[in-house]
């Protein structure tokens, strides 16, 4: 598994704005973090969607996150941009099995994978914001 440029750029946006006391542009977001204006502008729609960050329009408006960086971990922000967390293929829904004809969850290698990816999950929601907060 390996996590995209968007996911990463998501993590330096969240830390950037638990960083900030108070509603950041996304033009500062984008300078702060070296992420494109419209790249972080399409990062900053995925985690509000997702209830990481809330906006606020008008001339003083801007982002922050909706929630303390304590309760925002590092696996929620992956999921939000990349969706479920899947080290193999064949732990996605809509994988379908040609060594097990009947019951995916029967094979031997999808269940060290599913243990190594839940290890992998627990890890990454194990980290929060908080951690990179000074």
């Amino acid at each position: 598994m390996r996590i995209t440029h968007e996911a990463d750029y998501a993590i330096r946006v969240a830390h950037c704005l638990a960083c900030s006391k108070d509603k950041i542009s996304a033009k500062q977001i984008s300078e702060f973090t070296g992420v494109t204006l419209r790249f972080a502008l399409k990062i900053l729609r995925k985690m509000i969607k997702a209830d990481i960050v809330k906006s606020f329009k008008g001339v003083s408006g801007g982002y922050m996150l909706n929630r303390s960086p304590a309760d925002i971990s590092f696996g929620e922000i992956i999921e939000a941009i990349d969706g479920p967390i899947a080290i193999n293929h064949c732990l996605t829904a809509e994988f379908d099995c040609t060594r097990v004809a009947v019951q995916k969850k029967q094979c031997n290698f999808r269940e060290v994978f599913a243990s190594i990816n839940q290890q992998l999950r627990d890890e990454l929601y194990s980290i929060t914001l908080d951690r990179f907060v000074s």
